[in-house]
């Protein structure tokens, strides 16, 4: 009796763990067929581009430089404050510039008083010539009649001779004030346009990117103080590797992936033109390609975006995009075997072309694929074809 009550006591226990274990799930093979969408593996047209990545940056970029030395009195903007054509960026020490440009001034005005003194000297010069060429007439004319002796008219040829050098002398007198007219009047200039370099106004309407310098600097001519950026017109820069450059061409279309700056951050493609095509290095051979973005993308300069050149079209397999799994770094499609049962089976994906996929190893021609892949759906679980899309041609 005791040894009965014992294995009561023992077994007791089990039972109650027994039932207490929850169910174990039933294989994917025992649940009901599940409804899916299926499409066929077929050969079809894929593009034989190449997806590169490339930076926005804006088309007219400048670095506005000093053209004179001095010290920076002011800095009238900010890094990232939008400017108008014509707006004032920065201002230099104009004191020196500003006497030189009084200098300049003086030595104009007294350049032309000596050519108003020149002007009046050639006059007088001049007047005396045509005296001393009245008298040597009438001389000459007298002592053609033996009424003037030659010592006379020795005297109005001596006279006449003298009055012309004058005259040359003045002429050569007059040029040389005009000269120095003329040089007065060009340091003027120059000392006028040094002082407006002191000066920095805006290009074009830009946003400043980069500020180089603050109030109290010294710069030489061709020092940084600004870098501006049009943002009105942006571009994509990519490098590529000189076989690819062979198949690009000057106003080439290309597909650049842009990320908006909403918060949703929902990517969008546009088209793109390839406006440069130029070699950076030759011992690299790499080529660095331009292209043009429409005026309405709005994008960041120094954005990184991804950009992809169509080729010639060639026959590749090609699955429908909406049937690709992507687990981790993997990725896989769910294909339906005679028998209806879906398998999980790893790709090796190709180029992307509009809503079809090439696939480079994994599925075979024919092969059936289930598209949009239910949640529920899992390797081994039976599938019932509800409907059936079609993808590409078939061979």
């Amino acid at each position: 009796m005791k040894s009965t009550s014992f294995a009561l006591l023992f077994i007791g226990p089990l039972l109650v763990a027994s039932c207490s274990r929850p169910p174990e799930p039933a294989a994917a093979g025992q649940l009901p067929p599940i409804d899916v969408t299926t499409a066929r593996v077929a050969v079809a047209d894929v593009p034989s581009g190449f997806e590169t990545g490339g930076i926005v940056e804006a088309r007219n970029t400048a670095v506005v430089a000093s053209r004179v030395m001095g010290a920076v009195a002011a800095v009238r903007v900010r890094a990232g404050e939008r400017v108008r054509r014509g707006a004032l960026l920065v201002e230099l020490d104009a004191r020196e510039m500003q006497a030189n440009r009084d200098r300049s001034h003086a030595s104009a005005a007294a350049a032309e008083q000596a050519a108003v003194a020149a002007d009046e000297d050639l006059a007088a010069s001049r007047a005396q010539l045509a005296l001393a060429q009245a008298t040597h007439g009438r001389i000459a004319d007298l002592a053609a009649k033996k009424s003037a002796t030659a010592q006379e008219l020795d005297q109005a040829t001596a006279a006449l001779r003298a009055a012309e050098a004058q005259v040359r002398s003045a002429e050569a007198r007059r040029a040389a004030a005009r000269s120095g007219t003329d040089a007065a009047h060009a340091a003027t200039t120059a000392a006028e346009t040094s002082l407006s370099y002191t000066q920095v106004v805006a290009p074009f309407d830009a946003v400043v990117s980069e500020r180089a310098v603050d109030a109290g600097s010294m710069v030489m001519p061709g020092a940084k103080l600004l870098l501006l950026e049009d943002t009105s017109a942006f571009r994509v820069v990519a490098t590529v590797d000189e076989a690819r450059a062979a198949t690009i061409a000057i106003g080439d279309s290309a597909d650049v992936v842009l990320t908006s700056d909403a918060p949703d951050r929902q990517a969008r493609h546009v088209d793109a033109r390839v406006a440069e095509l130029a070699r950076v290095d030759p011992s690299s051979h790499a080529f660095v390609v331009k292209l043009d973005l429409p005026a309405d993308a709005t994008v960041r300069p120094g954005s990184y975006v991804r950009v992809t050149f169509a080729g010639p079209a060639r026959r590749a397999l090609a699955i429908p995009a909406q049937a690709l799994v992507q687990r981790g770094q993997l990725s896989f499609v769910f294909a339906v075997d005679t028998a209806g049962v879906a398998r999980l089976r790893a790709i090796s994906p190709g180029q992307a072309a509009g809503d079809r996929l090439e696939v480079l190893a994994g599925v075979a021609d024919g092969d059936t694929l289930v598209v949009n892949p239910p949640p529920a759906l899992a390797d081994g679980r039976r599938v019932h074809s509800a409907t059936s899309v079609a993808q590409g041609e078939r061979r």
